[in-house]
């Protein structure tokens, strides 16, 4: 069973708080840091961090180096086989909106061949108060948990799912079958939206190219 299904990911979330809002100057910040100089400083603590508050006897290996490219920022396995890649999200709850991009929806569905993989969201809201930066959410769930009301696809690649505004984050928990069929239909909608939109620029690119041979040369 993963930690998911019996509920030890709600007393990771506490843990993730009180860890970030008891790190003080470990974390390097100062009230001029940018968001994403937090962001940067967050996903760093808790890479080096993280494992001192996972349950001792949920774990069994843990890796935190990765390149920029990885889909993980943290990954752990635990004692039943199950593996838990953590991509690690900030907001800060002073910016209006944004739209952090989560997966390729290729890699995502490979990497869900295997049903003892998860890919996580590891989402923190943070604030910056007259007695400094504050902590004050951490949303600790795998991607399947996110509903589709807040979530949407990007036109990169195969597509990327992307939080639609990081201000509004909706969880359902749900089989990752539903969740996975929604996905499909999701996409099945969105393709061929985006072939309209190539067949646009063809065709807008094609005219331009017409004008351009009836010119005489310079």
């Amino acid at each position: 069973m993963s930690l998911f299904k019996n509920d030890l990911h709600l007393d990771i979330q506490l843990n993730v708080l009180k860890l970030l809002n008891d790190g003080g100057t470990a974390l390097g910040l100062t009230p001029r840091s940018s968001p994403r100089s937090v962001g940067d400083s967050i996903q760093d603590y808790l890479s080096q961090n993280l494992q001192c508050i996972l349950p001792k006897d949920l774990l069994d290996e843990y890796a935190s180096e990765f390149s920029r490219r990885a889909m993980a920022d943290v990954a752990f396995k635990d004692r039943g086989g199950n593996y838990y890649v953590v991509d690690i999200k900030t907001h800060c709850l002073s910016t209006k909106f944004n739209m952090p991009n989560l997966v390729s929806v290729e890699r995502l569905t490979r990497f869900y061949d295997e049903r003892t993989n998860y890919f996580s969201i590891m989402y923190v809201a943070y604030e910056l108060t007259d007695t400094g930066w504050f902590f004050s959410e951490c949303k600790f769930v795998p991607i399947e948990y996110l509903d589709w009301s807040c979530l949407t696809i990007g036109a990169l690649g195969w597509g990327q799912i992307q939080i639609a505004n990081a201000n509004i984050i909706n969880i359902i928990p749900q089989s990752r079958k539903k969740w996975i069929l929604n996905l499909c239909d999701i996409l099945m909608d969105f393709y061929p939206r985006e072939i309209g939109k190539i067949e646009n620029r063809l065709t807008h690119f094609q005219a331009i190219r017409e004008k351009w041979v009836a010119l005489p040369d310079d």
